[in-house]
Parts: C-alpha cells; sequence; structure tokens
C-alpha cells in the first residue's frame, strides 16, 4: 500500500491531518532502496498517520500545502543523493538527466534541496510543528563540513535550514521515538541519533573545534573532523557539542543499530516496488530498474575507503538479514506481475560482507586506532562467504528466478582472505551470479594514491583477476571484470595516471573508458584532504589537483585511446 500523497487519499482514508508529512527531493518510489519510503513506512506500522510530498516546486504553495500541516512534524530530506551531487559533476557542470525524477529531466530537484524546502515551509506556514532534517544530505553535512560547490566550510545544516532537529544516520527507530515523544508532549533532545541547537551543551560530551576556529585554521579543522569519525558507533560514541557563533550544535550518540528482527521487520513490509501513481503520470523514473527486483542484504560497510561516506551515514559495523527474510523478499519479487525472472542485485554497499563481523567491534564498538580491512585484513575480522553461498544457491531454486545477480560489487581482498570459502564463492558468482562483467573496484593501481584512499595494493588485485579468469576458463565462460577507477584524487598526479594507464595496459590487459574524476563530498576524509591540502593523519603536504581543465586531463590521460595525453608534459 502506498503512502498518501494527495488530498483525494486522505479523503479515502477518513483523513482530516496527518500526523506527519515527509517531504523528499526524490519522486515518491514506494521500495525498500528509498528511505523516504522506509521511514513512513515504519512510522505508519508505529501506529502514525503519515503523508508523502516529494520533489514540491519551491517557487509556489501549491505542493507545499496541498496535504495541510503535519499535527507533529515535517520531515525533510534531500532525497537518496545529496542534492548538490545530484545537480553537478565533478567539474561544477549542471547534470541533465536525474534518475530520480519523473521523465529523467533534472529540473525538479533544488540545489541544496534540504535547506530549500525547509526554507518553503516556513515561508507557506507560520508557527509550525517541528521541522526535522534527515537523509543523506542533511546526515553528512550535520557538523561544520567542507562543501566543494562553495569551495568553503560550511555551518552545521541544522543552522543554515533553521529546522528544529536533525535525525543522522538510518532513522527508523529513532523518528519513531521522536514521535512517540512529541505525541505524548515530552522533550525529545534526548534521543539517540539526533542533533539539536542549544545554548548550553549536555554535561560529559566532548567538545568539538568551533566552526569559526575551523574556518580559520586548517588544522582545527582537521582535529574536528578526527572527533566526528571517532564517535559515531553507537557501542562506544560520545556526545558532542561545537559553538557556532554564540549558540552550538549538539549531536547525542548515535541511534543503536536495529537487530536482525528488525531489520527483517524493516523488510516485511508490504512495498508496491512502483512509482506513486500520481508521480507515474508525470513519467517514468530511471532509478526503478534498478531497485525494482533488487534484494538489500545488509548494511554498513568494514572497509572505511576514505572517498567514501558509507562509514558516517550507515556505520562501520556490518548488520545483515536473516536468510528467511530476503528468501521471502526474494518469493514476494519472483510473484510480480511484472518479473521476467530476473534479480537485478543481491547485495549491499559491498556484497560480499553478508553474514560476519568482528565479535570484538559488535561488543566494544569500532577500535579507535585501526581499521577492518586497512592497511591490512584485521585478524580479528574472520571472513566467511560460507553463510552467502548458501544463500544465493536458495535464491537460484526459488520458483520463477531464472539469475540473481551480485551487481553492487565485491571485495576482491576479503576473497582471497577466506581461504575455506574464497574460491569456492567467486566459483559460485562466476558460474550461476555475473551479467557478463562482474564490478570491482580497485579505484586505482599507484600504491601512493591507494595508501591515501585506504584500498588495498595492486598485488591483490591481480592475483583475484588470476583466481577470475581461471574460474572463467574452468566453466567455459567469456566473463569480464569492469573495474571502477578515480582520477584526481587528492595525491594524484599525471604522473600517476599514466601508470595507472601502464598498469591497465600490460597488467589488466583493458583500455579503460570510464574513469570517474573525484568529487570531494562532505564527511570524507577524502574531502578533508582536498580542502586541507594535507595528510589528515601526519599533517603532512600533499599534492591536490584543483584545476578543472588538469583533473579532465588526468582522466583523458587513461581513457584517451589516442594516447596524446599519456605523455609527460
Amino acid at each position: 500500500m502506498y503512502l498518501p500523497t494527495t488530498a483525494e487519499e486522505f479523503k479515502q482514508l477518513g483523513w482530516q491531518q496527518a500526523d506527519i508529512l515527509l517531504v523528499s527531493g526524490d519522486s515518491y518510489i514506494d521500495s525498500p532502496f528509498i528511505g523516504t519510503a522506509v521511514i513512513g513506512k515504519a512510522l505508519a506500522q508505529a501506529g502514525f498517520k503519515v503523508g508523502i510530498i516529494a520533489q514540491p516546486d519551491v517557487n509556489t504553495p501549491d505542493d507545499i500545502t496541498r496535504l495541510g500541516e503535519p499535527r507533529l512534524f515535517w520531515g525533510v530530506s534531500g532525497g537518496c543523493v545529496d542534492s548538490m551531487v545530484a545537480n553537478y559533476t565533478a567539474s561544477r557542470k549542471k547534470r541533465r538527466t536525474d534518475d530520480y525524477t519523473p521523465g529523467g529531466v533534472n529540473d525538479r530537484r533544488p540545489d541544496r534541496a534540504v535547506i530549500a524546502y525547509a526554507n518553503l515551509i516556513r515561508r507557506h506556514f507560520k508557527n509550525t510543528p517541528p521541522i526535522v532534517l534527515g537523509g543523506i544530505e542533511a546526515s553528512l553535512r550535520r557538523v561544520t563540513h567542507y562543501d566543494y560547490w562553495s569551495n568553503a566550510l560550511r555551518r552545521p545544516i541544522l543552522f543554515d535550514a533553521k529546522a528544529t532537529y536533525l535525525l543522522y544516520g538510518m532513522a527508523e527507530n529513532s523518528v519513531i521515538e521522536l514521535a512517540q515523544c512529541l505525541h505524548t508532549g515530552g522533550d525529545p533532545t534526548g534521543l539517540r541519533g539526533m542533533s539539536y541547537i542549544s545554548n548550553h551543551a549536555p554535561e560529559g560530551y566532548l567538545q568539538l573545534p568551533a566552526h569559526e576556529e575551523a574556518v580559520a585554521d586548517k588544522k582545527a579543522f582537521i582535529e574536528l573532523f578526527h572527533m566526528f569519525y571517532q564517535n559515531n558507533d553507537p557501542v562506544s560514541a560520545r556526545g558532542l557539542y561545537q559553538r557556532v557563533g554564540d549558540r552550538m550544535l549538539v549531536q547525542n550518540p548515535p541511534a543503536l543499530y536495529p537487530d536482525q528482527a528488525g531489520m527483517d521487520a524493516i523488510h516485511a513490509q508490504r512495498y508496491e516496488l512502483d512509482q506513486h501513481p500520481y508521480y507515474a503520470r508525470q513519467g517514468a523514473v530511471r532509478a526503478l530498474e534498478t531497485i525494482r527486483f533488487a534484494i538489500s542484504t545488509h548494511r554498513g560497510c568494514y572497509g572505511e575507503c576514505n572517498f567514501c561516506a558509507i562509514a558516517v551515514h550507515e556505520g562501520r559495523t556490518v548488520r545483515w538479514r536473516s536468510e528467511q527474510s530476503i528468501l521471502s523478499e526474494a518469493e514476494r519479487i519472483a510473484a510480480h506481475p511484472e518479473f521476467k525472472g530476473y534479480i537485478q542485485d543481491v547485495g549491499g554497499p559491498t556484497a560480499n560482507m553478508y553474514g560476519f563481523e568482528c565479535s570484538k567491534k559488535l561488543k566494544l564498538g569500532s577500535c579507535p586506532d585501526r581499521r577492518c580491512l586497512y592497511p591490512e585484513i584485521c585478524p580479528a575480522m574472520k571472513i566467511d562467504h560460507s553463510r552467502q553461498i548458501s544463500l544465493l544457491r536458495k535464491i537460484r531454486k526459488i520458483p520463477g528466478v531464472k539469475k540473481a545477480f551480485v551487481a553492487s560489487g565485491i571485495r576482491y581482498d576479503m576473497v582471497l582472505k577466506d581461504k575455506p570459502h574464497g574460491r569456492e564463492y567467486l566459483k559460485e558468482i562466476v558460474d550461476f551470479h555475473v551479467s557478463g562483467q562482474l564490478k570491482v573496484a580497485p579505484e586505482h593501481t599507484s600504491d601512493s594514491v591507494l595508501r591515501r584512499m585506504g584500498k588495498p595494493g595492486a598485488r591483490s588485485l591481480l592475483e583475484f583477476k588470476q583466481m577470475y579468469d581461471e574460474l572463467n576458463r574452468e566453466a567455459g565462460r567469456n566473463q569480464f571484470l569492469t573495474y571502477y577507477l578515480i582520477a584526481a584524487y587528492p595525491g594524484c598526479s599525471d604522473a600517476e595516471m599514466r601508470q595507472l594507464r601502464q598498469f591497465a595496459g600490460e597488467k589488466l590487459h583493458i583500455h579503460p573508458e570510464q574513469v570517474q574524476i573525484f568529487t570531494p563530498t562532505p564527511s570524507t576524509y577524502g574531502s578533508l584532504m582536498y580542502y586541507t591540502e594535507m595528510d589528515p593523519f601526519t599533517l603532512e603536504p600533499i599534492f591536490i589537483e584543483k584545476d578543472p581543465v588538469r583533473k579532465e586531463r588526468q582522466k583523458q590521460i587513461v581513457v584517451d585511446k589516442g594516447n596524446t595525453w599519456s605523455k609527460p608534459r
């Protein structure tokens, strides 16, 4: 069942007023991959009346006022992607398309959508109930952060949006707690997973460098980010506060992760796996093609790549659904009238992180002084692909499923580390779960650049490729590896890109055609390096390519078949 998005639906339900109205930068797709749908379903399951307003026009009151005013709060999200990433390329050029907008034309999502929507609400509703920010755009901008598109440090987003509260991370539990607290007239400022603005600091909270201090001193911003990053685990994190002018941003400790039963309950909701008819009439959304018949098996990532914000938003601890929950979802997909037999993906942020975690981390929280996979896989992390092997075999047996792809990419260093099951797992993928190409993400091949990225060295890539090629020959298949590569990352110059091109040709036997220019997104160590031009762990200066023309040249060194860019200049 869809959540209502029109006055007519309210009337059919007998509603005079919603308890909560969710405002999103995406079209309304009722899918477990869409945060607004998941949050809305969780609130509805808890007994609250929830409506959705998707991609409201910020130039008129028509969209934002059509459902009236909520009783408890407005929930505002920029959508599944930070609106500035959705609207602009790495070269700061306007994107013409948007996979989450009807018709695919990028004409509905405003820049800094969270701020724009909060302003829109206040413009048309005076003395309105609380405005609560959520989603990835708000979550990653909750403290002082580097904003690539203005090339400056911006204040915590609560200040610029002038909102009441911010729920960060994957907020199903904390949003229900907030709704229940407001319903009973309580004070929600003590809830886990919440940020808010205050005139005083809670006792026992750690103080971050002030916003003004971070703007004036890059080393202060590095200190700020270290403290922020190290206090994201719900088991071990302390509350934080940061002075901004004469007020302060307060960040409570993170919400506790849902247990497996909680994860299963989130996915047990009956999603329509389609775009709401009100928005479908405006045009199809391209995102539906990849998420409609895909299955998310787990959350979180212990990779902690320095260019990625998953560790900050979803967490460094992997939580996975039960096998039965996933199989039940696969059965529902197989019964869908439009299902053609192909499950587009069975995975998560990294597909082969399903089914195991470090017991020490589960008990004590993430280690403050080391990472799970870098520079080497920690001995305490017992890599085990056996659960995923069993899961994939059972999915294949479901009537109506012709093939279930593993499309979300795998960590090849983990496959190599798992001596009992790694090769068996990769054989399973090669034989049954590849759509011609398997995605891997080496990102680069230069040891110095990989060190800045927090990625494994090129030796493990070659060892994995050898195993993959051998298994394909044994199976009589002609399947390939697809490599994600990044240009213009901190510490990368033309010389490193020429090394990458040579490595790709001589060792991988490919000519890469898809190379992505690094985009510094909020709340990543890569962005911290880009802004400060320092290694945040040693404070040593590092080379940063900031000229757009030279960034493009780095990319062309690798992709240009004419080889005109590959010579030293």
